[in-house]
């Protein structure tokens, strides 16, 4: 096979290092936007008078309006340039994340983060098109080895993050700075981008003009109302009906994907996403590993942080301070992952998934004892802190093994495509458990802003009892988003030892 193997380009490009910079520091903003917020909620609720609605739209408008651009905009950098719109995404993020730090009231929080949302869409499918482009061999590997760390690294040190600015800051600035913070690494990115990205090397075909009908512009709509009817009924209770409406629009959009690609050959125009793509396995079983790992994370972290502050009647840095081993062993063990990664990627993405449901088994545990005061608090950090060794396992590998196959042409497409899966189920699952969470909560007869304050130390215990045990509810929510990723990674790794494929090649 090797025989048929084009010339090999230097695995390590000249400026590398630069490109990687320029490429995963937006990255980690983007994605700790998802997960920063969760400990700035009640401050947010106390600072803004918000709602429980407006609240959930915090959180579920930013996943929903980057899952809805993620998939056009990676095939727009396939066919235009990656570059402009990288930085293009850049700007817009920072503009939503000022916006977002100076709103006056709700509505102007949620319209800011939803353009924040938009920034994000536009900027995460370029970075695994250049990386694709840029990068050969192992050092593709190791590039999508820090890319799946900066992943991580990036959910799993938010709430650390906003903990630690809400201590120092107070309630008001706190969580404005979990917004504001963003602006200044914003500019800086788009400016090095400008400065230090190439234009990557790229066949012009004739598909590939100038023109709104090489994106696919009908692809695009389809697929976009079919993620916003996904997505909508896990964030407005009563709107299930939508999922109905969703399937029927995701039956359309592969119909029509697969008839623009029937007709390629006399039109010239390619479908947004190439049908073929899904008939890749370690594609499509490394992007549901990932999506359903990514849609349990952001809930498990939510609800400890809720938990934390309102039901046991800690700060906001305890509540950071607990995730903060979890991301430590992320930061640790990802670079010795990423090294590994080729040899043994298949096993660590199993290996992952037992470890995060173990993790999440002594989580409900550590909920349920420190609830009755059986327990002392720091112990719910001991028990969740497998979670971060599971995290750098899943997330380095599975990023490797979802892009080993692609060709680099499609990348961006492909790279839209599993980033949209992973941000259906971030709010999905987010909403999800959380919904697990309240219902139970509301079944108690606890009410969601006690925070765990009562008028006699009996009324605060048994507040304390009621949130432990709502969130053993939710945590077993996350247990079944985190056995869909053990499924997947199971059927990749007997599919790859029967046709000898554990080892990835160069």
């Amino acid at each position: 096979m090797t025989a048929h193997r084009p010339a090999p380009r230097p695995a390590q490009p000249a400026g590398g290092n630069k490109i990687l910079v320029v490429l995963l520091v937006p990255l980690f903003m983007s994605l700790m936007s998802v997960s920063v917020v969760n400990v700035a909620l009640p401050a947010i609720e106390g600072g803004l008078n918000a709602s429980s609605a407006d609240l959930q739209w915090v959180l579920a408008g930013y996943a929903l309006s980057f899952g809805v651009v993620l998939v056009a905009a990676g095939r727009a950098g396939d066919l235009w340039g990656r570059k402009p719109i990288f930085i293009a995404g850049i700007l817009l993020f920072t503009l939503g994340s000022l916006a977002s730090g100076l709103a006056v009231d709700p509505l102007m929080l949620n319209l800011s983060r939803v353009v924040t949302g938009l920034g994000s869409g536009l900027l995460n499918p370029q970075i695994i098109g250049i990386i694709q482009n840029v990068f050969q061999g192992r050092a593709r590997g190791r590039a999508y080895g820090l890319f799946g760390t900066v992943v991580g690294l990036g959910v799993a040190i938010g709430p650390t993050l906003g903990g630690v600015i809400l201590g120092a800051l107070g309630p008001e600035w706190g969580w404005r700075t979990t917004f504001l913070v963003n602006v200044p690494f914003g500019v800086l990115s788009a400016v090095l981008a400008a400065a230090w990205l190439r234009p990557p090397a790229r066949d012009r075909s004739e598909e590939a003009r100038r023109s709104l009908g090489a994106l696919d512009p009908v692809g695009a709509v389809l697929l976009a109302a079919a993620v916003v009817c996904l997505m909508v009924p896990f964030i407005l209770p009563g709107t299930w009906l939508l999922l109905a409406a969703a399937a029927v629009l995701l039956a359309a959009w592969w119909l029509w994907e697969q008839r623009m690609k029937a007709r390629f050959p006399s039109t010239g125009r390619a479908p947004m996403v190439d049908p073929a793509l899904f008939r890749i396995p370690s594609f499509s079983y490394s992007t549901v590993a990932t999506a359903f790992l990514l849609g349990a994370m952001p809930g498990l972290w939510a609800v400890q942080a809720i938990v934390t502050q309102q039901g046991l009647g800690h700060s906001a840095l305890a509540a950071g301070m607990t995730s903060l081993p979890t991301a430590l062993a992320v930061m640790v063990l990802s670079p010795w992952i990423g090294s590994h990664v080729h040899r043994r990627g298949p096993l660590f993405v199993v290996a992952g998934a037992v470890l995060a449901l173990g993790a999440v088994a002594l989580g409900m545990v550590a909920f349920h004892q420190i609830a009755l005061g059986a327990w002392p608090f720091w112990t719910l950090a001991l028990c969740l802190f497998p979670f971060g060794p599971a995290q750098a396992l899943l997330m380095t590998s599975s990023q490797v093994l979802t892009m080993h196959e692609v060709p680099p042409h499609a990348a961006g497409a492909a790279g839209g495509v599993s980033q949209t899966a992973q941000r259906v189920l971030t709010a999905t699952g987010l909403a999800a458990v959380t919904g697990a969470f309240y219902a139970s909560l509301a079944a108690s007869g606890t009410g969601a802003a006690t925070d765990g304050a009562g008028d006699s130390a009996a009324d605060a215990a048994a507040v304390a009892v009621s949130y432990g045990d709502a969130a053993d509810t939710a945590l077993l929510v996350v247990m079944g988003l985190l056995a869909v990723t053990l499924v997947a990674g199971v059927l990749d790794y007997i599919r790859r030892y029967r046709g000898g494929t554990l080892v990835l090649e160069d």
